[in-house]
């Protein structure tokens, strides 16, 4: 099912950004993937509002929310973040973002870590490698010139294990129909941001106690590369899925449980996953980030 929090509109750097907001406790920002919208959260965020303040975006370009067609990067996005919580009046908020959102949720707490209380990053990296210009350069231009129907079947795959595929096909039409409804040209320029993204060097900076997730198949974003961010904020911690690939949260609602834990501070319940804390399980070295195939 959708997330069908109130819908709301503010004004945004670049037009109006979209939301929804459901709940109420302290505030719990989610930012969604490239190429979706803050529908796509569905069954996880209405868990999460049972205990949260949930606002859920809209990227500029993607869902409800405005794009003037101009180049955007993700410094801008963050920045897009900050006139939401400035235009509701929030000093600071929980953050969650998954894939392309938690590259902006990262990007924002780096930036601006006295507005960041706990962060969660979900299947998500801070650098796509030395050659992450070009491919999402391709990748752009193939989001422009292929019908979206026809990117349908390699982004189900990435996004969701053949099992799940099988099991639930509602729910993944769902989370295809908002990618369908998904503006080329907002995808387009939201992959070559990601493109541009190096936060490597904003990773120290975030001072929010932050939990990285990553599913154990997701080869758009492996374990290594949330493993990297844990291991370069401050205070990190990296739990790798069992198979699940790169919509760990949408695939696996219940891992809500296991969000609401770190965000109220509390031990972490177990999903059953791999984990490593800072130092990468004990080694006691810092991995250096691996340069995966880059995948739009």
């Amino acid at each position: 099912m959708p997330f069908v929090g109130e819908a709301h509109v503010i004004d945004g750097p670049s037009g109006p950004i979209a939301f929804r907001r459901s709940g109420e406790g302290e505030p719990l920002v989610l930012l969604h993937p490239l190429a979706l919208s803050g529908e796509a959260w569905g069954p996880v965020a209405e868990r999460l509002a049972a205990r949260f303040d949930v606002i859920s975006p809209d990227a500029r370009g993607h869902g409800g929310s405005g794009w003037a067609g101009e180049a955007f990067t993700v410094a801008d996005l963050a920045d897009d973040v900050a006139a939401l919580l400035d235009g509701l009046d929030l000093r600071s908020a929980h953050l969650l973002g998954m894939s392309m959102g938690g590259s902006v949720a990262l990007t924002f707490a780096g930036s601006r870590p006295e507005r960041v209380q706990r962060l969660v990053l979900a299947d998500t990296t801070a650098w796509y490698g030395d050659q992450a210009p070009a491919v999402w350069a391709g990748r752009a231009e193939k989001a422009l010139a292929t019908p979206r129907a026809r990117q349908v079947p390699f982004q189900a795959d990435r996004w969701f294990t053949e099992e799940f595929r099988a099991r639930r096909p509602h729910e993944v039409q769902r989370v295809v129909d908002v990618f369908v409804r998904t503006d080329s040209r907002a995808h387009a320029q939201a992959a070559r941001a990601l493109g541009g993204l190096d936060g490597r060097e904003l990773l120290p900076a975030i001072t929010a106690p932050t939990l990285s997730l990553t599913g154990e198949q997701d080869y758009a974003t492996p374990p290594a590369m949330g493993r990297y961010i844990a291991d370069h904020v401050r205070t990190g911690q990296a739990l790798v899925l069992p198979e699940l690939r790169h919509l760990s949260l949408i695939e696996a609602p219940g891992l809500a449980d296991v969000v609401v834990a770190h965000l109220t501070d509390q031990p972490l319940p177990a999903p059953g996953a791999e984990s490593a804390s800072c130092g990468c399980a004990g080694s006691g070295t810092r991995p250096t980030l691996p340069t995966p195939e880059v995948i739009a």
